[in-house]
């Protein structure tokens, strides 16, 4: 039983998964910055006060809910324009490098199997 649970722990998934969550954990704390410290601010400083907390639509907290919606529409904006779109320029540049390579590199040789059944083909055809 405990071996079993050894190599589920040991998968290279599993752990994966929790590198991943530990750095989405500390990333999470600079985009929760960025926004928090630099663009919302910079909202205020434009347009006023960025805070709608004080809304109310009779009992309903209409203005927290506008906040989460506009804190989240900012990170996202912050994850694609500063993770996503670089890391798309990254990867195209990336394939075009190895389109390039492989475009430039020779054709390998053939095995001498692959030979040996290219010649019986064409003995084979010319047989008819």
């Amino acid at each position: 039983m405990l071996k079993g649970f050894k190599e589920f722990i040991m998968r290279g998934n599993v752990v994966d998964l929790a590198v991943a969550v530990i750095i989405g954990a500390a990333f999470s704390q600079i985009v929760n910055s960025m926004v928090g410290d630099v663009l919302t601010p910079l909202i205020g400083a434009i347009f006023g006060k960025p805070d709608f907390s004080g809304l109310f639509l009779g009992p309903v907290a209409l203005g927290k809910f506008i906040n989460a919606v506009v804190n989240f529409l900012i990170v996202a904006a912050v994850i694609y324009f500063a993770i996503v779109v670089p890391m798309k320029k990254i990867q195209e540049l990336r394939d075009k490098k190895k389109a390039q390579e492989a475009a430039a590199a020779p054709a390998p040789e053939p095995s001498a199997e692959v030979k040996l059944l290219s010649e019986i083909l064409e003995t084979l055809k010319k047989k008819g």
